[in-house]
């Protein structure tokens, strides 16, 4: 496998090693069948194409154009790269003659690339046009959603995505903003979100939270979480692996009531006549969770708020997508 060098903006893969070992990619199972459910800058790929056999096969998922053209970059009979999110699993696999994946690896972070590139919107940081969108090519852009979007929607959003407890504030004070001028600039959208927090926490520009709200509602990240989940259970054999990679509190939450109501199956009143072979069965085991090192965080800040959840899928039969 070759691969040209990344451009100017480097990423730095959150939990590389400890998420390509989570998949057990030794014996038997590295000539099997795997996907990595956000493609990035390839760090995850290139590791487990180095681990799978001759036989083995990875298709990875990415919506973001910039994405697609470094994976195109990959010279390995043995990958294929889907532009589209992996909310389309279970379609776009059986579309390529895959019934069923031995291991699924989502990182549901966002790339150093995507945030250090001012064009792209996401940044508070660097002044750059107000975007936002990790596929370029669909839906509107945050400065489109911000122009005509309610004053009610916008607090809803940015209380429930961002967390934000002065959503209303912000949300006004937009709506006061956009009567006068358009805001089509990180730098603007920054200026506001910092008039309108009264107090900020140590550490955190008082923009941070509004802007991962709208970048959430904007890309459909938790849609697409809840959509990815039920598609890579239906895509995943007996025996398979998942592990996910969360970076705030409302992915991981997610993450962690799924693979919880897969583990832990409501049993039925002891009292009944039911021999124990019939009773339900948990259809997973909860294998680990993991954060990064100390020393990771201390290389990549950015990892900090990461956390891996990882199950493997118990042998009994597939059911189908949800």
């Amino acid at each position: 496998m070759t691969m040209t060098s990344v451009p100017e903006f480097q990423h730095r893969t959150v939990l590389l090693n400890e998420a390509v070992d989570a998949l057990e990619l030794a014996g038997a199972r590295a000539d099997g069948v795997y996907v990595d459910g956000t493609f990035g800058r390839g760090g995850h790929s290139r590791l487990i194409l180095s681990r799978l056999g001759a036989n083995g096969r990875l298709i990875a998922f990415d919506k973001d154009l910039q994405a697609i053209a470094t994976a195109q970059q990959v010279q390995d009979s043995r990958f294929s790269i889907v532009h589209d999110s992996f909310a389309t699993m279970h379609d776009a696999l059986a579309a390529r003659g895959v019934q069923a994946v031995d291991g699924i690896l989502l990182d549901l972070g966002i790339s150093s690339p995507q945030v250090d590139d001012a064009s792209r919107g996401f940044s508070f940081r660097n002044d750059g046009p107000l975007d936002m969108r990790m596929d370029t090519t669909r839906g509107l852009s945050a400065a489109e959603w911000l122009a005509t979007e309610s004053e009610q929607t916008l607090e809803k959003v940015i209380r429930e995505y961002g967390e934000e407890r002065f959503a209303f504030q912000i949300a006004k004070a937009i709506v006061a903003r956009r009567a006068v001028e358009p805001i089509s600039s990180t730098r603007q959208l920054a200026g506001i979100v910092a008039g309108a927090v009264k107090t900020r926490e140590k550490g955190k520009d008082p923009a941070t939270r509004t802007f991962q709200a709208i970048r959430i509602f904007i890309n459909k990240e938790l849609e697409d979480l809840e959509t990815g989940l039920n598609q890579a259970w239906a895509s995943l054999a007996p025996g398979g692996i998942m592990a996910i990679i969360s970076f705030h509190s409302l992915e991981d939450r997610m993450v962690k009531r799924f693979l919880a109501a897969k583990a832990n199956v409501e049993q039925p009143d002891r009292r009944l006549p039911i021999r124990a072979i019939d009773l339900p069965q948990p259809e997973l085991k909860l294998l680990a969770k993991i954060k990064p090192s100390d020393a990771e965080v201390d290389e990549n800040p950015r990892a900090r708020s990461a956390v891996m959840r990882v199950a493997r899928r118990l042998p009994v039969a597939m059911k189908g997508a949800a």
